[in-house]
């Protein structure tokens, strides 16, 4: 009999319990340290790490495109910045320079932050 681990088990809990706002933060941090991974992959020469967490990043940032809502105009702005970098991290995957994928991480940053911010500005309202 497999016992599972208290830290797995802690996570899956907090997944599960999440409310949406959250769950999107969590996806930001993925994507964030998914691209750091693959930063460090393209550092110690080891591109199969890098392709990896590459893809990691990209499906999440498929996943945050293929939930845009549609019913609020601002989506199409949204879908701009994710489709400009879903084609810079595919640059990088082909290319494998760590500069796109530190680019791409700033930009990812940038809108958790902004999404921190407006998780904050919701919780206070």
């Amino acid at each position: 009999m497999q016992t599972q681990n208290p830290f797995d088990k802690y996570n899956k809990s907090k997944i599960l319990t999440a409310s949406p706002a959250e769950l999107t933060l969590m996806l930001y941090e993925g994507a964030i340290k998914f691209c750091n991974i693959a930063i460090l992959g393209i550092e110690q020469n080891d591109m199969e790490k890098a392709h990896a967490n590459i893809m990691k990043t990209q499906r999440i940032i498929e996943e945050f495109r293929n939930t845009l809502d549609h019913k609020y105009p601002v989506w199409e702005d949204f879908d701009r910045v994710y489709v400009y970098l879903l084609q810079r991290l595919f640059d990088a995957n082909v290319k494998k320079e760590k500069e796109i994928l530190e680019e791409v991480n700033m930009h990812l940053r940038s809108m958790r932050d902004t999404w921190k911010e407006v998780m904050k500005r919701a919780h206070q309202g």
